[in-house]
């Protein structure tokens, strides 16, 4: 299966304007032979917290974003995923930073970012996911993380077995570029799975983005390298490279 990971910029606080941009962006990673196609973070909107957008940031359960993915998904036939936040159906005060991916028939599954990002007060403002979540995309076993979710080993450790590809769609800033390259090779090398980092490019808020969005092997081989530009990353996936990568190399049996 062909993954493209789009490395995008962000309008501000402008859905619309994201989604026209983005929906070009999507056509061409389709028509480069992409099954799967994935957003940064917080894709529609850019990563904002507080008081001052607490009111223009969470959507409905179901609102634009999750309707955009459905319609870019049903429209160039393709799975399509990102980041926003979402509301739950119940009554929950807080948003969940929520990763949803539409299937080509519209079918939408979702991952609640297990980790808040408290350094910066995320926690404050977005409610935690208590789940990990994978499934199942043309044959592949794909896992679903979010961001800083990428520095808590365990959590890719305990889907390991059940996971070919691990996406992680970020807003990860360029002052710890260094760490967001070598955790996500690192969480490729010790789980002997694919790793797809999905970084925007660009300003938001008072910070400044690098992208370096990284498509790993499950050896930690480097298959696609983004730099401090919009571009869109490709890379062919099978469960057979992983499947041998861990009957060579058999670590996994000594945790």
């Amino acid at each position: 299966m062909r993954i493209a990971a789009i490395q995008h910029d962000i309008q501000w606080l402008d859905r619309e304007a994201n989604f026209l941009h983005l929906e070009s962006l999507i056509a061409s990673a389709a028509q480069g032979g992409a099954r799967l196609v994935v957003l940064s973070e917080m894709f529609s909107t850019g990563f904002a917290m507080g008081e001052k957008w607490i009111n223009e940031l969470p959507e409905p359960f179901n609102g634009p974003c999750s309707q955009f993915l459905q319609r870019m998904a049903q429209k160039f036939g393709v799975w399509v995923g990102g980041t926003c936040a979402e509301l739950p159906e119940t009554n929950d005060a807080l948003p969940g930073n929520t990763f949803i991916v539409s299937s080509p028939d519209g079918a939408l599954t979702r991952y609640v970012k297990m980790h808040p990002f408290s350094y910066s007060g995320e926690d404050k403002w977005f409610r935690a996911g208590s789940n990990i979540v994978t499934l199942d995309i043309e044959g592949i076993r794909v896992a679903l993380f979010v961001c800083y979710d990428l520095r808590f080993v365990e959590e890719f450790w305990n889907c390991a077995e059940q996971t070919d590809v691990y996406l992680v769609p970020a807003n990860w800033p360029d002052s710890r570029r260094e760490h967001w390259i070598a955790l996500l090779q690192a969480r490729a090398i010790e789980n002997q799975a694919y790793v797809v980092g999905v970084n925007r490019v660009g300003a938001g808020g008072s910070l400044i983005y690098a992208g370096d969005s990284r498509i790993f092997g499950p050896l930690g081989e480097t298959l696609a390298a983004g730099s401090a530009a919009e571009e869109i990353l490709f890379a062919d996936v099978t469960k057979e490279h992983v499947a041998t990568t861990r009957l060579n190399f058999p670590f996994m049996n000594d945790r």
